[in-house]
């Protein structure tokens, strides 16, 4: 699976792992990538890290309030003075509060304590999408339609609560054991906007568009309105690089990707998944049109036609 981009994460202190540098009257704080061992508010007791990327750490740890495992996302600390940053984990959890779906991370709780800001998630056990395929190369098309569902009606639920996720990636999915056998779990909702504001791409007053790029719909490229056929447009994007190991389009740079989004035609899926019903190419080939009213209307239509491909 190709690399995707990403900007590097923060520059942490070069302290010793497990000390503590934060004194009372300390204009610092604590390495936000060494915090295991630390209580916040004195109700989330971090234990290991359990994952990190450019903006935030993911700890383990035990909600003492309730008695229970959460997991705890920490903004960085090279980011925890920008005020654009604390915003975007604030609506992060804001936003994820407002759904309840098997199919979607909830929101629990977001707090700062000392200059960390944080946010409370239930803690999944199981393993992301991309860690899925470098296991086991590429997954059969009946197991990738009922992931596409499952999403689907997670994503259908965020949108019907005036929620967009807008970096919908394999790495972004938690495939999470349950009393069926597993679950797909759509997470982070970091870059997620409400629906109700002016929809665009646009999150900083610098111009610059945030998401993955190998991701994006034509309009986020573009930073132009955007509502639930991106999310729909970024999920063909997934089903298409879970079913071929590739993506519709590809160039040398993630610029040079972006614009042939815009400019270029999809590789249809039957030239690289020959065993693919041509129905369910068809279900992809619709909603990666670059023109959004041509998509499917909503994750409705696109489950029944799914469904209509599992058949």
């Amino acid at each position: 699976m190709p690399a995707r981009a990403s900007d590097p994460g923060p520059a942490e202190s070069g302290r010793e792992p497990g000390r503590r540098i934060w004194e009372p009257g300390a204009s610092f704080v604590e390495p936000a990538s060494r915090l295991t061992g630390r209580v916040l508010d004195g109700r989330y007791e971090l234990g290991e890290q359990i994952g990190s990327g450019g903006m935030a750490y993911v700890y383990r740890a035990t909600d003492r309030g309730r008695g229970r495992a959460v997991a705890v996302k920490v903004l960085s600390s090279g980011l925890a003075a920008d005020p654009e940053s604390v915003a975007r984990l604030q609506r992060e959890a804001e936003l994820g509060m407002r759904l309840d779906h098997p199919n979607v991370c909830h929101m629990l709780a977001v707090g700062s304590d000392r200059g960390l800001h944080y946010l409370v998630m239930p803690l999944l056990a199981g393993e992301n999408l991309a860690t899925r395929q470098d296991r086991e190369g590429l997954l059969a098309v009946a197991s990738v339609v009922t992931i596409l569902s499952q999403l689907a009606a997670g994503l259908q639920h965020a949108h019907e609560r005036g929620v967009l996720h807008r970096d919908l990636k394999p790495e972004n999915v938690m495939m999470v054991p349950d009393d069926a056998g597993e679950r797909a779990v759509v997470m982070d909702f970091g870059l997620a906007k409400p629906a109700t504001s002016d929809g665009a791409g646009k999150l900083t007053a610098t111009g610059v568009v945030l998401g993955t790029p190998e991701f994006m719909s034509p309009e986020q490229v573009r930073g132009l309105p955007m509502d639930g056929r991106s999310d729909q447009y970024a999920l063909a994007l997934l089903a298409f690089e879970l079913l071929t190991g590739e993506l519709p389009f590809t160039g040398g740079t993630s610029q040079e990707t972006m614009l042939k989004r815009l400019t270029d035609h999809p590789v249809l899926l039957r030239q690289k998944r020959p065993d693919a019903p041509e129905v369910l190419e068809a279900v992809l080939s619709r909603a990666l049109s670059s023109n959004c009213e041509d998509r499917f209307p909503d994750f409705y239509a696109f489950v029944a036609a799914l469904e209509g491909a599992a058949g």
